[in-house]
Order: C-alpha cells, then structure tokens, then sequence
C-alpha cells in the first residue's frame, strides 16, 4: 500500500548561501539526530565538515539547488516552506504549530534570507533573541520545537 502523499508527515531543513561550511556541518548533525528526513542547500554547495561528525549527508538524502528558483521548483507536493526570520511579518516560535509536510528554510548569518525567499515562505517564524544567532543553533532550536509534543497542522 502506497502512503497518502497528503498525510504522510516529513520534514528537511537547509540553508539559502551558507556563510560558514562548519555551520552547515553540525546543522545537518542535529538534523539527522532530531529525526530530519532530508537536508538542503541553496547557493553555496556542501562540503564535508569536520563538524559534521555522525557523516550525516551520507545518511540523509542531501539536495543541492543552485537558486531559490530551482528549489521552489523542485518543493515536494504538498510541502510548506517554514522560514526562519527575525521580521515584523514572523510569528513567535513557542505558539507556531509546524507543518506536518515542510521544509525549514534559514539564511547566512550576515543577510539572512532573500527577500524571494521571504515573500515566497508559507509560515515565517521568529523566537526571541537579541541579536542574530549562527545560524546551527537557531535550526537546532526549531527542530527541537517541532519535536515538543505540539499540534501539527
């Protein structure tokens, strides 16, 4: 029996122009151990990390798009970008309920996401913070948060 392709739930997080390869690295680490079912980039390509301890892009299905235009494309049927923010439009992680078929969308530290990624996001989310975060720790945080024993939409 096939699986439903509208309720099946699943989830892959990336990073639009990666500013740092070690970020990357322990972004896919966490990605793998919070139950991610595929990784991503767009822009800047992966390269194997030392951070990346547990080999994660090799257990993990890795996508790589050269633009937002192609991964837009190419978003699985069903699927809702979650982007990650700090802006006036992003509402507060702790009462965002995730998707149940999405993927995580971060930007470099530096710049954040496109403004095509921004307008183009299903859901933008934000949690309090001073100042910007490396952007692993932030991913770590929303994974985790979709892991707490909350509605899925």
């Amino acid at each position: 029996m096939q699986p439903n392709n509208f309720t099946t739930e699943f989830f892959g997080i990336g990073i639009q122009n990666g500013k740092t390869p070690e970020n990357l690295g322990v972004l896919w680490r966490t990605a793998q151990n919070m139950g991610a079912s595929f990784i991503f980039t767009i822009g800047n390509r992966y390269a194997n990390q030392a951070s990346d301890t547990h080999n994660s892009v090799k257990s993990l299905p890795y996508f790589h798009y050269q633009t937002f235009e192609d991964f837009y494309k190419h978003l699985p049927k069903g699927c809702r970008i979650v982007g990650v923010e700090k802006t006036e439009k992003a509402v507060q992680l702790d009462t965002f309920n995730h998707p149940k078929r999405c993927v995580y969308l971060l930007g470099a530290e530096d710049h954040g996401l496109s403004n095509q990624a921004i307008e183009k996001s299903h859901f933008l989310v934000q949690f309090p913070s001073e100042k910007s975060l490396n952007v692993a720790v932030a991913g770590s945080i929303i994974l985790y948060d979709r892991g707490r024993d909350k509605a899925k939409v």
